[in-house]
């Protein structure tokens, strides 16, 4: 187990700054997910902690000890990349357990290292493939094998890098909960990088929002759902995307035009007068048989399982909302809506301006 501090992080290909001044402070046993896109510097940030690439200034501390002169086997740190690299002519057991064999973690017994891959196969639905052959596993068990190889073997730090992304949508929730669970036993330091916001959600304590090389937002998974730092990270997390409509401050409402207005959130920063964008998330706007600030009617209604969403046309705006089949909404139909105040989400509308207008957003400050 072991604190990790990274201090002013640069990294540049080219003129590509892959790694882009981030700095951030990862307390002993805790479960950092890093969020972004494909692109966003991820993976460079996950290597230049593993030491396998060499940063062009900034430093990585593991355990209040300075990484910048410690080679990459000597910082105790076990990552696993998203391509899957196992040994062709070793059985799945021999696969894992030769980095417990390696001697660069320590030796273990036989029956230490049977213990050890009995309980991560288990956890990761893999104990019946002991026996087989990397070219007589799918995808998908080769993928949990090579997840396995890393987490068989005691580290300070576990560096993941997508590794549930070659999983189909039901393994990869099932795996969700088993990474958690091993998470909690093992109690070790975790950077999870990923571009899947339920995965993030459901498993850090916190979460670092990524974008061009730069950390911009960092907090809980609650305080980032609840109080996004701009509409990069609002539309990051939920599926599908959060509305964004332009609007214009009045008095205690924002309108949207002809008419539509909603509340303005208790925590905006605003005066009369100023042009916003709102922030209106599907899951968060409720169709009712009674009173509401928003009209609309149906463009276009499609099932998702046990939900419906509809495309409604609202003042000239096109709202996404997601609603259950109970309420028999269908295409054409006219509908009334309604919002909480507190899921008002209100954002700068100036050119590359689009941060949160609130007096309190409870995370840390991120440039």
């Amino acid at each position: 187990m072991a604190t990790i501090a990274v201090k002013d992080l640069q990294k540049t290909y080219g003129k590509t700054h892959a790694v882009n001044g981030i700095s951030v402070d990862i307390a002993d046993g805790e479960f950092f997910v890093i969020l972004g896109p494909s692109g966003a510097g991820k993976t460079t940030t996950l290597k230049s902690i593993a030491g396998l690439v060499d940063v062009d200034s900034g430093s990585v501390s593991i355990a209040g000890v300075d990484m910048t002169m410690v080679e990459p086997y000597h910082r105790n740190v076990a990552m696993a990349f998203e391509s899957y690299a196992l040994y062709p002519q070793k059985t799945v057991s021999q696969n894992l357990a030769s980095p417990l064999r390696s001697g660069r973690t320590g030796k273990y017994t036989e029956a230490q290292q049977s213990e050890r891959i009995d309980q991560v196969t288990k956890t990761l639905g893999i104990n019946h493939l002991l026996k087989r052959f990397p070219r007589e596993l799918s995808n998908g068990q080769r993928q949990r094998v090579a997840l396995g190889r890393v987490l068989v073997r005691p580290a300070d730090v576990y560096l993941l890098d997508e590794p549930l992304s070659h999983l189909d949508a039901k393994l990869r929730a099932q795996m969700r909960a088993e990474l958690k669970q091993l998470g909690a036993m093992s109690n070790t330091t975790t950077i999870y990088v990923t571009h899947d916001y339920q995965e993030a959600l459901a498993l850090g304590d916190r979460i670092g929002v990524m974008r061009e090389g730069r950390l911009v937002q960092i907090g809980t998974p609650d305080e980032i759902w609840r109080s996004p730092a701009d509409t990069f990270v609002a539309k990051a997390l939920g599926q599908p995307e959060i509305n964004i409509i332009d609007g214009v401050v009045d008095d205690g409402r924002i309108n949207l035009g002809q008419n539509l207005t909603v509340a303005i959130p208790q925590d905006a920063i605003v005066s009369r007068g100023d042009r916003v964008r709102v922030g209106l998330r599907p899951s968060d706007i409720h169709v009712t048989s009674g009173e509401g600030s928003l009209h609309g009617r149906v463009l276009l209604a499609e099932r998702l399982g046990r939900n419906i969403e509809l495309t409604v046309d609202v003042g000239g705006a096109q709202l996404i909302v997601l609603t259950s089949g109970r309420h028999g909404v269908g295409e054409g139909d006219t509908v009334t809506m309604k919002i909480a105040d507190e899921n008002v989400h209100v954002f700068a509308s100036g050119d590359g301006d689009t941060r949160r207008l609130s007096a309190d957003i409870p995370l840390e400050a991120v440039k």
